[in-house]
Formats: C-alpha cells, structure tokens, sequence
C-alpha cells in the first residue's frame, strides 16, 4: 500500500454529488480514506416517506462493515430468507432461497437507510449540504468547481457523481452517455399495520398476477410490506404518476387484482392515503461506456442501475463506493479513475446481466404469463442455488493494494 500522503497528486479533498446511498457511502470511505468530503443533496431535507423498499443483500452489509457502517444499517432491516414466485391462483411456481452458507438479504424502506445513512456521515463531522440542485460543472488544472441552482459554487480535486439514475453528472462525463430505460412498469407500495394473515416465514411471495405483478411479505411483528408492479405501456415520470391522488390509485389498484387468488386486493385494501408509497416509474441503466472524465467520476446508479427485481442495486453502489475511494487514497485521480473501473465494471457487468431478464416477465401479457409460469417451474428445478453464491461472497480488502 502507498502510504497515505505519499503518492504524487494525491487527493486531498472531494465533492459528492447525491445524498442518497452511493453517497453517504462514498464520503465515508473518503474520511476513512484521508480525504476530506461534502455531501451536496438537492432536496432540502431528508426523504422523508419517499421511495419504496430495498434490499440490501450480504455483500451489501459487508461493504457497509468496511466503513462502520453497517450496525447504523442492521436495526432497519426485516430478513427475507427466500422468494417464493406464484400463478395468479396462488400456485407456487418456484422458490429460490438463499445460497448455503449465505446470510438473509435485509428488507427496508429506502427513506430510512438515505435518513440512517446521511445521520451517520453527519455525526462523523463529513458536511451535507441540503438544497444544492447540481446544475453544471467547471474544470481546471488545480481542481473541479461545482454549480448549483441556487448560484453557490464549490470546489474540490475531484468530482463524484451519486446523484442516481437520472444523473446530471453523467451527461457532463459523457454527452453521448444513454438515457436510463423505462421498463414498461409503474410501483407502488406500502407497509401495512395489522395485516390479518399469518407471518410468511420470512419468505417474499411475489405473484404473477392476470393484469399486475405483486409481492408482499408478512413479518413476525404483525406488520407485512407489500408492493405492486403495474402494466403501463406508455412511460410515466414520477410526477404523471403522482397526479392521480393516493386516494383514487388505491381505488383502483384492487381491481387489477379482481379474480386472483393473492392477498392482493386485501392488503392494498388496508392501506390508507396516507401510507400510499408512490414510487413511480421503474427503469434500469444501459450500460454506460464512460466512466470518468478529468476530474468528475460516476459511482451508484449512476453509472450501474441494475433492475430493482435484482435486490443488489443498492448493494452494488455501497461496493463501488467504498472500492473508489480506495482508489483514491493510494493513486492520483486518473490513474485511481482507471483502477476503480477496471475493479468494478467486470463485476456489476455481470450481476446486471444475470438479473435484467425479470422485469419484461412483470410486464408480459396474458398469453406471455402462460409461458413464463411454465418456464419459471422448469428453471425452478434446474437452477442451483450455490451457482449464485459468487453475488453475495464479495469481500472488499480496504487494506490491500490497489494495482
């Protein structure tokens, strides 16, 4: 290892665009690092009751272990030791467990690992700054100056860009970069109090509804989650979706139900107004050629939005988080930009490709359901859980040299 200070050009300071989970994640490796990092969030507070739920799988909670930070994490989570795919009948059509060996993947509310995760790099003295809407960026050879909305600038060695799939720093690394793609699917979902159906054993059950996708898990604490895929062949931002009120959204969603033998018209049918989470739009990445350019880098969903259906979106981006700033403690920025993409590019490359074929499933029509069910048995029988142990048995060795 190159100790720190040492190395020509080291990086001594950092601006961090997004506040999400790519970014906590990164300025804490930062700090542990040695090199000094303000968060910059465009919303002007937490997201409070924003988004919907996440997985964070083992890989995912090691990372988070390398920086401290996964005991902040842990106390949100609600095991889900397995996915079990169902027929609109209720018919199990398959389950997939975890791999031996192979720790429960962690249930949670997006809000609240952004809230845990923004708390924790406050109160180890990293500054976040709310309010500042990333608009543009200027460089030069002593550094990289950062434009917000509101006028105000700042400057730093370099630029990271967490500011999630719809990246502004993106287009700036990469004008030709592509635009994230629509998966043909809209979300919902909520947490429900007092469920009235017995706990699900910490498995998932997701059905393939007549006109909608649906999955819903019960807990031991009498509480269940339960969320929704919908069918929408014209894609809608987040702010088309939000137009309909929660209200009429939850008058309606049931009767894309009508006829399934799923809890999904019951438990859609105990959430109120109030508890509606709203997600909107579902949408994955292309893959993005460009990593880096000068002084700005991409990180998170950003540069590697899986599918959501994949539960490793969010572990990926703690992953490559923490692999750039090691990165960075030990190379100058172009020489770190380089080692960091050769590290992470082969890996997310891979878990995308295993994990992108289930959202055009959700989406499929009435004679494509047919043929889906009938697949998912047959690879039901065939797959191997230990073939998939290589996603989760991911380790980083902050302490090993970055060649």
């Amino acid at each position: 290892m190159v100790e720190q200070g040492k190395a020509q050009g080291k990086v001594q300071t950092a601006l961090v665009i997004g506040g999400g989970i790519a970014g906590p994640a990164a300025a804490m490796a930062l700090q542990k690092a040695g090199i000094q990092a303000t968060v910059y969030e465009a919303y002007s507070g937490t997201a409070d009751g924003k988004g919907g739920g996440l997985s964070i799988a083992p890989n995912g909670m090691d990372a988070l272990d390398v920086i401290g930070a996964g005991d902040v994490v842990r106390p949100l989570g609600m095991p889900m030791t397995g996915i079990v795919l169902q027929d609109w009948k209720g018919a199990d059509l398959g389950e997939f467990g975890n791999p031996p060996g192979v720790p429960p993947m962690q249930f949670m509310f997006r809000y609240e690992i952004y809230r845990a995760l923004l708390d924790e790099t406050a109160r180890r003295g990293i500054r976040v700054e709310y309010g500042k809407r990333f608009v543009g960026a200027d460089e030069g050879p002593d550094g990289v100056t950062a434009r917000f909305a509101d006028g105000s600038t700042a400057t730093a060695d370099v630029l990271i860009g967490a500011d999630g799939i719809h990246s502004t720093v993106r287009g700036l690394v990469d004008p030709a970069a592509p635009d994230p793609r629509y998966a043909g699917l809209i979300s919902f979902g909520a947490l429900v109090k007092h469920p009235e159906l017995p706990s699900t054993g910490g498995k998932m059950k997701m059905s393939f509804g007549k006109r909608a996708f649906f999955g819903y898990q019960v807990f031991d604490d009498d509480t269940a989650v339960w969320f929704v895929n919908l069918p929408c062949p014209e894609p809608m931002t987040l702010a088309q979706v939000q137009q309909t009120s929660a209200q009429a959204w939850l008058g309606t969603l049931p009767e894309r139900f009508a006829g399934d033998r799923t809890p999904a018209a019951r438990l859609i049918g105990r959430t109120g107004f109030d508890d509606l989470i709203v997600v909107g739009p579902m949408e994955n990445m292309p893959g993005v050629p460009t990593w880096s350019r000068g002084r700005m880098v991409l990180v998170g969903d950003s540069v590697h939005a899986p599918s959501s259906s994949s539960g490793q979106g969010a572990s990926l981006a703690i992953e490559s988080a923490i692999e750039l700033a090691r990165c960075l403690r030990e190379l100058p920025y172009d020489g770190a930009f380089a080692a960091y993409e050769a590290l992470r590019r082969p890996r997310v490359e891979k878990v995308i490709a295993a994990t992108n074929r289930k959202n055009s499933a959700k989406a499929a029509g009435p004679v494509l359901r047919v043929v889906n069910a009938w697949a998912i048995r047959i690879f039901a029988k065939l797959v191997k859980p230990e073939k998939m142990a290589w996603m989760f048995h991911h380790t980083i060795d902050w302490d090993a040299a970055v060649r």
